[in-house]
């Protein structure tokens, strides 16, 4: 859709500072609407704020972080980042006068209408035709030629200002890829088309966030301090509305190439240029086009929520001798699979590289792990490390899916000077994996036994055992504690495995056809050919279950065999 710019009523107003307009969630479970100032002074009343889709939860996190740190200007160590913490409920306040000054101070930049400086927005950003788009363009969850199951099925043409705010902000973390609208000004634009330049930002990470108890604490756990060692953060690290009001032109190549300057340039970075059009009634279009490019490659001592991996086939490409990109989140695996990569940054079956680490761990939970090193925090604290990420199709021209799960587990399994209990969360997924291989392996013969396709029931049974060792793993890891033994734990865990993974194989082979206990011959990787039939099958399922789980007891065991 499309149209023709009209007049806007140039005297409309919407502050971001007084009007509500973030969704939270307080600790009752009852939900509202908050201004920013708001939401800073009820933090500790709030669990969470409530996006219209995970990731813009993400964004606007982000959004208050850079808030927050500009604000306080800092913390600059862990010391001064104490002076702001308290486990105390009735002790914790965010420091909210210094926060209401200083958005007074830059209330013009967070004004959504302001007719030079609208917030995150090119005031004047128009194409050769003076176009108006469809609000599909920032409405994340308008389906993108695919009838999904929303309530925007047909797309949208009016939102109110206060959701407006909270999808440009979302744009500009998560915008899709593609051909894009060519802005007036902008020297990239060819035959009035902006051609691919890459997701947002935000769109590149598998996003973890810190979350706490209430708003309060995960504030405060995502606050990272200026110094913490392998994080960039320079003098001049501003944010977005401390810096020059972009055009629809790219900054300049050479300011580029020395950002982001730390923590609040990236959260707040404009990998767009928006314009949205409005009447008193609200928004009904917008334009949307390519602002600053940020390549993903090498980031990792910048970005500090997300994992990342050594790239060797992009370090042959480039002729450099390290690269790293951020590891996203798989939709189909849940959190706690790539808990090796959260806890010690460790990936089963990753390469072994003696010069550089393979996986980096994120920041966020180096910053964590130190908070308990420097006892800010006690080794029983509670934390839910929440992966938050969208899954792009076709180009990054569509997202496909969104990730949105959690680990929940006790600071210790992040100590740096006791990792026991986090390298056993760590084999104690391995074992998980080992386990579904085995019952996929099962899986597999008995298909072959009864000249079907194994591929299929190979791939069921193994969603299968995931399936029914996710809750049963979450509840195991939060037993990991300080002072518990870590190897009766992960023999415990593997007893539990063991009885749920024979279970689910008991069942494969009972519901076995008549073809399967007939069996057939088959030949084997050697080159032999053997006789496979379902009783053949169990007996070798059961042998290498066993053997995987070496550390479950006989006396268990038997009887999960039974």
């Amino acid at each position: 859709m499309r149209s023709t710019v009209t007049t806007e009523t140039s005297h409309l107003s919407f502050d971001l500072v007084t009007r509500p307009w973030l969704p939270v969630q307080y600790r009752d479970g009852s939900q509202s609407e908050l201004s920013l100032l708001e939401v800073f002074e009820q933090a500790p009343r709030l669990r969470r704020l409530v996006g219209d889709v995970p990731t813009q939860e993400f964004a606007l996190v982000r959004l208050l972080l850079a808030v927050l740190h500009d604000a306080i200007d800092g913390p600059e160590d862990s010391d001064e980042w104490s002076e702001l913490w308290t486990e105390a409920e009735e002790e914790q306040e965010l420091p909210v006068d210094r926060i209401a000054d200083y958005l007074e101070q830059h209330r013009d930049r967070f004004d959504l209408l302001h007719p030079t400086t609208p917030f995150f927005q090119v005031a004047d950003l128009h194409t050769a035709k003076n176009e108006i788009f469809s609000l599909d363009r920032i409405v994340a969850d308008v389906p993108n030629g695919a009838p999904f199951f929303t309530m925007r099925a047909r797309g949208v043409d009016r939102i109110g200002f206060a959701e407006a705010a909270r999808w440009v902000v979302h744009a500009h973390a998560y915008d899709v890829s593609g051909i894009k609208s060519g802005a007036v000004g902008d020297p990239r634009v060819k035959g009035g088309k902006g051609y691919p330049q890459g997701v947002g930002w935000a769109g590149n990470l598998g996003g973890i966030l810190v979350d706490g108890t209430n708003l309060y604490e995960t504030l405060l756990l995502n606050l990272v301090a200026f110094d913490t060692d392998n994080l960039r953060v320079t003098p001049d690290d501003r944010p977005a509305w401390r810096h020059t009001p972009t055009t629809a032109a790219p900054t300049d190549a050479k300011e580029l190439a020395g950002r982001p300057q730390g923590l609040r340039d990236l959260y707040t970075w404009q990998s767009r240029r928006i314009r949205l059009h409005y009447d008193a009634g609200g928004v009904y279009g917008a334009l949307l086009t390519y602002g600053d490019p940020l390549p993903a490659r090498n980031m990792h001592n910048r970005e500090p929520m997300t994992s990342w991996r050594r790239s060797p086939a992009q370090e042959k490409k480039l002729g450099l001798a390290q690269v790293y990109l951020p590891r996203e989140h798989d939709p189909a695996r849940s959190a706690w699979r790539g808990l090796g990569a959260l806890v010690t940054g460790q990936v089963h079956g990753a390469e072994q590289r003696g010069e550089a680490a393979t996986v980096v761990r994120p920041r966020i939970l180096d910053w964590v792990a130190r908070l308990v090193n420097e006892e800010f925090l006690p080794k029983d604290y509670l934390i839910r490390a929440r992966l938050i990420g969208a899954f792009y199709g076709t180009q990054q021209s569509v997202i496909d899916e969104i990730v949105d799960d959690q680990v929940a587990m006790a600071v210790v399994l992040l100590h740096e000077r006791d990792s026991g209990l986090g390298h056993t969360a760590v084999r104690a997924v391995e074992d998980a994996e080992a386990a579904v291989t085995v019952l996929g392996n099962l899986a597999t013969a008995l298909a072959e036994a009864a000249g079907a396709e194994p591929e299929t029931p190979r791939a069921t049974a193994r969603d299968l055992g995931f399936g029914a060792l996710d809750g049963p793993f979450r509840a195991w890891l939060s037993t990991l504690t300080p002072g518990v033994d870590a190897a009766e734990r992960r023999s415990a865990w593997q007893q539990q495995t063991h009885r749920i993974i024979s279970g689910l194989g008991r069942q494969l082979v009972h519901e076995a056809g008549e073809a399967a206990w007939t069996g057939r011959v088959v030949e084997i990787k050697s080159g032999n050919s053997v006789w496979l039939n379902a009783s053949h099958a169990d007996l070798r399922f059961r042998t290498e279950l066993k053997k995987r789980l070496s550390m479950s007891s006989t006396e268990q065991t038997g009887e999960a065999a039974a």
